[in-house]
């Protein structure tokens, strides 16, 4: 396994992860979760990635519950929560969604006692929260981070003027800036990694933390002849990830680079996880899977970032033909 520094951190994470969104409650159990980070740790992964939002709160329990058991070194490894949506769903009163000062303090607590831990290693606003100002968000990890709740606070799904705002109001206050992001990063979604990052990357630095780099499973090539009933995209209420990957002219692309990762003589997830890992501002791809199986061929992206030359990097480019041009217009 492969280790990166997270931006300009001394904190180092596997450049493969493993994360509990969509899978965790809805469609693994206990003992599954158990097997999939076990698997995951021997592997060399120390990244366990979980929010308040997934699976309204269960599914960090659930992570607790297995990292209980497993009872590893605490200071093998680092895990995360989030902040922004609550866990309380439609349920939620005013105060308990969103990055008010109030939120964040009690949505720490609250992701600490499910998770059953002391302390989160990285703390992100889920999403950017216009209605707050962001001296107020800024001001507020800066404390946890003193009172030893949080070791790195960072953001997800921000635009990059965001970020730098927010390190602009570090700065001026003498606080602790964010540290990492956790954007979407696969071959279908590229923008926010190669164009609006940046200025972040070459300024102040930024950690980032993969999310879907199998684009909800569509870069396995599961999906090219419909939608088997176990799958992700089968499940209630995930309709939105249907609608944004099952396309007549992505499916003909994801076919295309099927037969490359077989003359490669890998799969189809391993080649398109090496291909999001290839990116030196990447410093970790979360993997999720709801069988040892999967996550064991997903691991070879690994063994597969050998094989992205120059030359295979140009035959993938011709295939998606979607690479980011800045606008001069």
């Amino acid at each position: 396994m492969e280790y990166r520094r997270l931006g300009r951190s001394g904190l180092q994470l596997s450049v493969l992860s493993f994360g509990s969104w969509v899978t965790f409650h809805k469609q693994i159990d206990d003992s599954i979760a158990d097997a999939l980070m076990g698997l995951s740790y021997d592997a060399g992964i120390n990244f366990f990635d979980n929010a308040e939002g997934y699976a309204l709160g269960e599914s960090e329990k659930m992570m607790g519950r297995v990292l209980k058991k497993k009872n590893w070194d605490r200071t093998s490894y680092v895990i995360s929560s989030k902040v922004f949506f609550g866990w309380r769903g439609n349920n939620s009163k005013p105060n308990q969604t969103g990055l008010s000062r109030k939120h964040i303090v009690e949505a720490c607590h609250e992701a600490l006692e499910r998770l059953q831990h002391d302390y989160l290693d990285l703390y992100y606003c889920h999403r950017p929260d216009p209605a707050v100002p962001i001296e107020e968000v800024v001001w507020t990890m800066h404390n946890l981070i003193q009172q030893g709740k949080v070791l790195y606070w960072g953001t997800s799904m921000w635009s990059g003027a965001e970020i730098m705002e927010a390190h602009r109001v570090a700065q001026q206050y003498c606080l602790i800036g964010p540290t990492m992001e956790q954007p979407q990063y696969n071959m279908f979604e590229r923008y926010k990694m190669e164009m609006d990052y940046l200025p972040v990357f070459q300024n102040t630095g930024l950690g980032t933390t993969i999310w879907s780099p199998l684009a909800a499973g569509f870069l396995t090539g599961k999906y090219n002849d419909g939608i088997p009933e176990e799958s992700r995209l089968a499940i209630k209420g995930f309709g939105w990830l249907k609608d944004r990957w099952i396309q007549d002219e992505k499916l003909k692309k994801v076919k295309q680079l099927t037969e490359l990762a077989k003359q490669l003589n890998v799969s189809l997830a391993a080649l398109a996880i090496a291909w999001t890992i290839k990116n030196p501002n990447v410093t970790t791809a979360i993997l999720g899977a709801t069988k040892t199986q999967q996550l064991e061929e997903n691991l070879k992206a690994t063994e597969a970032l050998a094989l992205l030359t120059l030359e295979v990097m140009d035959e993938i480019e011709k295939i998606l033909q979607n690479k980011p041009h800045m606008d001069l217009n």
